[in-house]
């Protein structure tokens, strides 16, 4: 089930504060829409052995590329929340990407089903702010499956 959540995005969604440098500047820093590619990075496995309870948590973290197999430009760390049991159920999810110009927080209420062979549909996270050369930034995200990797497409305004 705790690998179900993970795959909900790089909240890339996609979303908890993470803070440091990166290795590499995004080509499309300064750009309104870019995509990045969100590889969700290897933590420690638990396994889950009962059903979630409202006000459980978890917490992944993803490397960001700007092409699939390319160089690393960011990275984020998400932290998601049961809001709501059933099933479907509901999970609040705030991230932070870390890039070379700053930082761009988010935020999505997403209802997740428990069927482990369900793929997650495509989603949008609110763009809440950002720091640096997103300060002020606004907009939204779509995460959508790719294969080993999470696509990200950024339309800030």
């Amino acid at each position: 089930m705790l690998r179900s959540f993970r795959t909900l995005g790089a909240l890339g969604a996609g979303l908890a504060a993470a803070t440091a440098l990166v290795m590499a500047a995004p080509a499309a820093a300064q750009e309104d829409d870019f995509t990045l590619y969100a590889r969700e990075v290897a933590g420690d496995e638990e396994e889950q052995q009962q059903a979630p309870e409202v006000g459980d948590t978890f917490s992944f973290a993803d490397d960001l590329y700007r092409d699939k197999g390319g160089d690393k430009v960011g990275r984020d760390g998400v932290a998601c929340t049961v809001v709501r049991t059933g099933n479907p159920m509901d999970i609040q999810c705030l991230g932070t990407f870390v890039l070379s110009g700053g930082q761009i927080t988010a935020q999505v209420l997403m209802t997740v089903p428990l069927d482990e062979s369900a793929e997650l549909p495509a989603f949008d996270a609110s763009v809440t702010g950002g720091t640096g050369d997103y300060r002020g930034a606004s907009g939204e995200i779509r995460f959508t499956a790719d294969g080993d990797y999470q696509r990200l497409d950024f339309d800030l305004g």
